[in-house]
């Protein structure tokens, strides 16, 4: 979850603390939020970082308190494409003109704009695409530096990846658009340009958008498509969330309404799957990895609500689990 709370993409004391939580409460894995390749890669001003090395010291501190308390810590490696530039959300979250103090020009497969409100991006050329890749591949080596166990790749939620394998936001005529082959060429590409660097015994995850909940879009068939390729790539785990990339896109929100889609990739694609969206509850959880729809299930809203979630789990499902000695008086008994 992005908490648009670094200033230059440095993590902070507000980091630490937020994702040592996670780690104290018991969380077997701990995920940074989206953090920027780059600095016209930030959703906001806000965004964390790991596109200069100088950003590795504060992360690495983050990753050892991970560490200590028996938790893997992961980062997301995104690039908002053009969803970059925008106000913090409690600032308004609206678009800030390449124009205006603070913002910057966006990129994109093609010059569509997001919403009729907003300035429609520039559209990469082929040394944009290049650099896109080394940014990748250098926050990866950066990654590695910090500490980190687990990468995943964004490729969900309408940023940049997203808007080059949607035929909706990608209107190409190169090798980068038009079919599908060409549509998922630069996230298969930037799979490749990370594990250059990344190591075979590091899990290595993609996050995707299942559909786009729209007439035309991308769609569940297309995503197992993409989840048999990106096994072929080594890929480890894909993790299965959906829309974001149509501003006008109706989601049937309901408690576990992406988890179809981790269910459909892992029995089509025959690869691990994580789910995700509006779990809320230990039973629910557990009764999505007992049934076999997905392998992982990963927490984001609920998490920010209770840091502790996976300790009352425990209990609510009947696991004796350890906990941080500092607060085993509060265990129960």
């Amino acid at each position: 979850m992005c908490e648009y709370s670094s200033k230059d993409g440095f993590a902070n004391d507000w980091h630490l603390v937020h994702l040592g939580a996670f780690a104290v409460g018991g969380a077997s894995l701990v995920f940074t939020e989206a953090t920027a390749v780059s600095p016209e890669g930030r959703i906001s001003p806000g965004d964390l970082g790991i596109w200069k090395e100088a950003h590795i010291e504060k992360l690495k501190q983050i990753t050892g308190f991970i560490h200590q308390h028996d938790s893997h810590a992961g980062i997301q490696l995104a690039h908002a494409g053009r969803k970059a530039s925008h106000q913090v959300p409690w600032e308004g979250g609206k678009q800030i003109p390449s124009t205006a103090e603070g913002g910057w020009k966006t990129l994109g497969p093609s010059a569509i704009s997001f919403t009729d409100a907003e300035e429609a991006p520039q559209e990469i050329d082929k040394a944009g695409i290049g650099k896109v890749k080394a940014d990748f591949k250098a926050a990866a080596s950066r990654a590695l530096k910090a500490g980190f166990d687990v990468i995943e790749i964004h490729g969900a939620h309408g940023y940049l990846v997203h808007e080059f394998y949607s035929p909706l936001s990608n209107h190409r005529t190169d090798e980068y658009g038009g079919s599908f082959e060409n549509r998922t060429r630069l996230l298969l590409e930037i799979t490749d340009s990370v594990k250059e660097v990344w190591p075979e015994d590091k899990p290595l995850f993609v996050r995707i958008s299942s559909t786009d909940w729209t007439e035309g879009g991308w769609t569940g068939e297309d995503s197992v498509a993409l989840a048999k390729l990106l096994k072929e790539k080594g890929v480890d785990l894909v993790d299965c969330s959906s829309g974001g990339n149509v501003a006008t896109a109706k989601i049937p929100l309901k408690p576990g309404y992406q988890v179809e889609f981790a269910d459909k990739v892992r029995k089509e694609a025959g690869v691990l799957t994580g789910a995700v969206g509006l779990i809320t509850t230990p039973q629910q959880a557990d009764e999505i990895i007992k049934t076999g729809e997905a392998d992982m299930v990963l927490l984001a809203r609920e998490m920010l609500r209770d840091p502790h979630f996976p300790l009352r789990a425990a209990h609510v499902l009947g696991r004796d689990v350890k906990w941080p000695v500092q607060y085993e008086r509060a265990k129960w008994h």
